[in-house]
């Protein structure tokens, strides 16, 4: 298991898992909801033979202190005030899910600093918001209790558990260790943790808003990048691989017979497929001897 450091940033713990040599090219793996740097635990050490991995919980996650009040664009302050802490000048970015919201803000404050990006379902398109969203668009446009209590239904042990198994065939769920959805539950009943992942169910209407930025970004900017998608995903919907590689059209993309947390039941060849992209990536921008 990966070390777990402790820093003090922005007056909260945050706990970030870190690997390799600090010479070598920085990947930043910015977890989903509900889980933390555990979700990389199966790919942190073949990945640091080629990078410096920075693996951090985002503050009321994983072993993270909370923050009040909780937005992606405060989450994304605290993981860049890390970045500076550990000088990391350029890195490439790993996204999932939430993680998604906090690391496209990164990317769009400083685009020069993004060597390439690394989008496992994570969404970024009107395209993956599907029916199952209905609920929380609802509670987004004219928020209330009623609708709130409709939108963070998830926020249960059930819903903690669907996040890992949902709609996924038999054979794949059975290669999930159920230890990940219990131990993300009991974080969850930690004090303030429940409190943060309402505030972020409201929050994330900011991120959809800034779809069009993105784009922008995305269209201005053509970052290198890999996709790694599990197509069993029951939260965005696989129309938002397409529309991710008609923003990228150099875009490598693997659609794999995998879930939402791909990294569970495939790590080993998305470890392969992230290892040979950066390798790619730095040689093309190596000098010439």
């Amino acid at each position: 298991m990966n070390p777990i450091t402790l820093l003090r940033v922005q007056g909260t713990d945050v706990a970030v898992r870190l690997s390799g040599d600090r010479g070598q090219p920085a990947l930043l793996m910015i977890h989903g909801f509900p889980s933390s740097s555990e979700s990389f635990r199966h790919v942190i050490d073949p990945l640091a033979r080629d990078c410096f991995v920075i693996a951090p919980d985002l503050p009321g996650f994983g072993r993270s202190s909370p923050i009040e009040p909780a937005s992606f664009s405060r989450l994304a302050d605290i993981v860049g005030e890390l970045l500076e802490r550990l000088g990391v000048a350029s890195f490439h970015l790993y996204l999932h899910d939430h993680g998604a919201a906090v690391g496209l803000h990164l990317a769009t404050r400083t685009p020069d600093r993004i060597r390439g990006l690394i989008v496992q379902n994570a969404n970024a398109h009107e395209s993956g918001l599907g029916p199952q969203w209905l609920a929380t668009r609802a509670y987004w446009k004219a928020p209330s209790p009623e609708r709130e209590a409709e939108a963070t239904a998830h926020l249960s042990f059930k819903g903690t558990r669907d996040q890992y198994v949902a709609g996924i065939p038999d054979d794949l769920a059975a290669r999930i260790d159920p230890q990940q959805w219990e131990r993300d539950w009991r974080t969850m009943n930690l004090p303030g943790r429940l409190a943060t992942q309402r505030q972020l169910v409201l929050d994330y209407r900011h991120h959809v808003a800034r779809f069009a930025d993105i784009a922008d970004w995305l269209a201005r900017w053509q970052p290198p990048a890999l996709m790694l998608w599990g197509r069993h995903d029951a939260f965005f919907a696989l129309e938002e691989t397409l529309s991710w590689m008609k923003d990228l059209p150099r875009m490598e993309a693997h659609i794999l017979d995998g879930p939402h947390f791909l990294l569970e039941t495939h790590a080993a060849e998305c470890a392969a497929l992230m290892r040979a992209f950066i390798e790619r990536v730095e040689t093309r921008h190596r000098p010439n001897p």
